[in-house]
């Protein structure tokens, strides 16, 4: 089917606008698609602001599936979106003037008309109903059926579910065929992968594929399966489905049935592991699996820099400069079976854990050591990536010799567990096996007490 025609026929199923059509937050706010279970326009972005993106409307729990202009600030409830008479273009006015404006989306040509589909796709038309932009080219953290990401294309994590600006972690279709997960802005290598299709080698036009069923899988330039990454069958009627890479930084599949109160239920996702997001935890700190959801301890000697935010991070008591005061002394604390970035500026091999202690105790631009198999690699701040790996480093930690020793090994507290779940885990994520789970583990708990 040509793109006119293809066009057309999504025409059918949705509610045309025309220039001079507008928007406002408060009052007419968005388009629906013509069954209402799509919207395009405002909705409401943290305390009193607003954004602009395409959602679901027609279910209880209204779920953002793309957004314009993410990492800009929220826009008051004075903004206008108009579709243009003259030129034809979307524009975001944030001013009152109206001269402070933002284009939605990039066209050369003029539009003649707009459409919010069915499928969840926003959509621009020339004059002969010809596709001049659309939203599924441009995905955000989510994809939907018949979306797919193409080969050079990333998926990129929202801060929060309640902040879709740019968040830690990226999922990124590669060209030569692989789609793999990486934290935000590092290279494209496998020191920072921690998820990976392994299609590497397979051609240069692969694609992910999200169908109505739920099957998602990697289709190469012949429209041949080279993969399923789900295996399950799943009930279609009357669901909806859709695949988003959570803020937690890893991606799920979704689904969601229609015509009742139910929320969304995990159907699928990338792994059981969730410290395997590298980065999840901030600087100078390490991730530990519980029984609800990954948690976070800081270096011995360390401090939470922000104990409501995990990815803050934790920092030292002292500075390396202080490292020379004859009034001060140190010692190194041991970190067992921990995994972190080796950004080594100096490698001594064949040495014993305590020579490799006591080279890093007498340099001071040594802050910690990578000791393994009688190999000591040499370590400054920050420390990042770190996470709970069996038979991997141990991290030898300066600290003074007053540092309060580390709390790892404790079992957490009901405020922890709960601090952990509310600290940027997926809110739907935590919805299908909290009430599972906690009270089998406040039992042992107790049973520890």
């Amino acid at each position: 089917m040509s793109t006119s025609s293809l066009a057309t026929a999504q025409q059918r199923q949705s509610s045309n606008i025309s220039r001079g059509s507008s928007l406002t937050p408060t009052k007419t706010s968005s388009w629906l698609s013509s069954s209402g279970l799509y919207a395009f326009g405002f909705y409401q972005r943290g305390n009193g602001g607003y954004a602009v993106g395409v959602f679901l409307a027609g279910i209880p729990e209204k779920t953002v599936v793309w957004t314009a202009r993410r990492d800009g600030p929220p826009v008051s409830a004075n903004a206008t979106l108009l579709f243009t008479t003259a030129e034809g273009r979307l524009v975001l006015q944030t001013a009152q003037s109206g001269q402070d404006t933002t284009y939605i989306a990039d066209i050369a040509q003029t539009a003649s008309y707009a459409s919010m589909l069915d499928t969840g796709n926003f959509v621009l038309y020339n004059s002969d109903g010809e596709i001049l932009w659309q939203s599924f080219k441009y995905p955000t953290d989510t994809l939907l059926p018949n979306q797919t990401l193409s080969a050079g294309m990333e998926l990129f994590s929202s801060v929060s579910e309640t902040d879709q600006s740019t968040g830690f972690f990226r999922l990124k279709m590669q060209s030569d065929g692989n789609l793999v997960q990486y934290p935000k802005d590092t290279p494209d290598t496998a020191p920072y992968s921690y998820f990976s299709s392994f299609t590497d080698g397979t051609g240069d036009k692969v694609t992910l594929n999200l169908d109505v069923d739920g099957s998602l899988y990697l289709l190469n330039a012949t429209s041949f399966k080279l993969k399923n990454l789900t295996s399950g069958v799943y009930k279609t009627r009357g669901t909806i489905f859709m695949m988003r890479i959570d803020s937690d930084g890893l991606f799920r599949l979704y689904s969601h049935s229609l015509g009742n109160s139910s929320r969304w239920s995990i159907e699928w996702n990338s792994t059981d592991d969730g410290c395997d997001p590298k980065g999840l935890c901030g600087l100078n700190s390490y991730c530990i699996s519980n029984d609800l959801a990954p948690g976070c301890r800081c270096l011995p000697g360390f401090a939470s820099v922000n104990q409501n935010n995990r990815t803050s991070g934790c920092e030292r008591n002292f500075t390396a400069e202080s490292c020379k005061s004859k009034d001060k002394k140190y010692t190194l604390e041991e970190l067992e079976n921990t995994s972190w970035e080796d950004v080594s500026y100096s490698v001594l091999s064949q040495t014993s854990k305590e020579d490799c202690s006591q080279a890093c105790l007498v340099d001071c631009n040594c802050e910690a050591a990578l000791f393994k198999d009688g190999v000591c690699r040499k370590q400054r701040l920050p420390l990042r990536y770190g996470r709970r790996a069996g038979d991997s480093y141990i991290a030898l930690i300066k600290v003074e010799e007053t540092s309060e020793s580390s709390t790892d090994g404790i079992l957490p507290t009901r405020e922890d567990i709960m601090s952990q779940l509310i600290d940027g885990f997926p809110i739907m994520a935590i919805s299908a096996f909290v009430g599972i789970l906690l009270p089998n583990h406040l039992a042992m708990q107790n049973l520890k007490e």
